[in-house]
């Protein structure tokens, strides 16, 4: 059975990873008949949000703890993760994606990625092992791999950063999945389109089913 590593930053759209894509990407992951294991990096969550007022929190958590919330507590550090052991990578979005596992979110092309998530992509990839990229992800995978082609759905500005960090755009709907097969990089644009959870569940079971032809 192929096994899946899914790499969490939290637990929250605000400041974590978004909770409709990480679930439905682990459903969709069994259900086409692979099983994942959910990883964190070690370190704490940059900012703390209040999801009801949208506001920050005077508060400090930790990624693995928060992430533990959508694992149901079986969550892994990354720095124990090991590429020989899974098949591909999975990384929802949410803005945990881009102020946790990087800091896109304050410095945009420029940013920095977290040592342990850069280690993780860049192992994958030369491994020639497929990596999935949902919603603001990208962009994340693109700052560490560059030359490689993505969506994020239609959002000029993030465009435009995605092309200052060497990767190529392709405009997708909610429901198609940007292939980039050189790479093996899968991407779609989940809630960086406004759309309903029927839809991100569409978007993100689409993901996993062409991840699988790439295994």
């Amino acid at each position: 059975m192929k096994k899946i590593a899914v790499l969490l930053s939290g637990c929250g759209v605000l400041d974590g990873s978004e909770i409709h894509e990480a679930v439905t990407a682990m459903l969709a992951i069994q259900q086409h008949g692979m099983e994942y294991q959910c990883f964190a990096p070690e370190g704490n969550v940059s900012r703390v949000m209040n999801h009801i007022l949208k506001k920050p929190m005077d508060e400090t958590r930790r990624m693995p703890v928060e992430a533990a919330r959508i694992a149901r507590g079986d969550i892994s550090v990354l720095s124990s993760f090991n590429p020989d052991n899974y098949d591909a990578l999975v990384i929802p979005g949410g803005l945990g994606a881009i102020t946790n596992l990087c800091d896109f979110a304050m410095y945009g092309p420029e940013c920095n990625v977290h040592p342990d998530v850069e280690k993780a992509i860049v192992a994958m990839h030369d491994a020639k092992k497929p990596i999935v990229g949902l919603c603001i992800a990208p962009v994340l995978i693109t700052r560490v791999l560059h030359n490689i082609t993505v969506t994020i759905g239609n959002d000029p500005e993030t465009i435009c950063s995605i092309k200052l960090m060497g990767g190529n755009h392709q405009i997708c709907s909610a429901a198609e999945v940007c292939i980039d097969k050189a790479n093996k990089i899968v991407t779609t644009p989940c809630y960086m389109l406004d759309k309903t959870l029927k839809d991100v569940a569409i978007s993100t079971s689409n993901a996993i089913k062409d991840l699988k032809t790439l295994l």
